[in-house]
């Protein structure tokens, strides 16, 4: 089986949000206890080194038990298979759907990987105004929110977005 350039670049850009996400959550795990802060930007932005058994933002989140874990694992597993299935199809839309798709795809792994280690997800980015916090995240979630944010203006765009044509 060939893959193609595109499919490279979609396994290799995905490989880094991975690797990135992966390096920065054992950074914060080594250097930081569970619940420890360092202020970065004062009023604005912290490092916190956290845990969410739930999905983004906390939802679901609770007791982490054997079904709750599961019930992650599955669909983070789920959400990858459709980004793999949904690639061939995607490609042919242009090249900003592969990207999208691969920040997407790379960040669900990055979470699941975590899921599988430690049965949660390691969150860390912290920003706050005041004492209104943003819930806590990572790189995967960051890579995640953007692949969304990269397919959903390709989507309302006319035509064929980010076709090398």
């Amino acid at each position: 089986m060939r893959i193609s350039g595109t499919g490279i670049w979609f396994v290799g850009l995905m490989g880094l949000v991975v690797a990135a996400d992966q390096a920065t959550k054992a950074w914060i795990m080594a250097t930081f206890r569970l619940y420890e802060q360092l202020e970065v930007i004062p009023g604005f932005f912290n490092l916190t080194y956290v845990t969410n058994t739930g999905a983004a933002f906390g939802l679901l989140a609770g007791e982490n038990n054997l079904g709750r874990r599961l019930f992650f694992i599955g669909v983070a597993l789920l959400a990858l298979l459709v980004i793999v299935f949904a690639y061939r199809h995607l490609r042919q839309q242009g090249t900003i759907f592969v990207v999208a798709a691969a920040l997407i795809g790379g960040g669900a792994l990055g979470n699941l990987i975590d899921r599988l280690r430690f049965g949660a997800v390691v969150d860390f980015l912290d920003f706050y105004l005041g004492s209104h916090h943003w819930p806590a995240f990572n790189v995967a979630d960051s890579a995640i929110t953007v692949g969304v944010g990269l397919f959903l203006l390709a989507s309302i765009r006319p035509g064929k977005a980010g076709t090398e044509d």
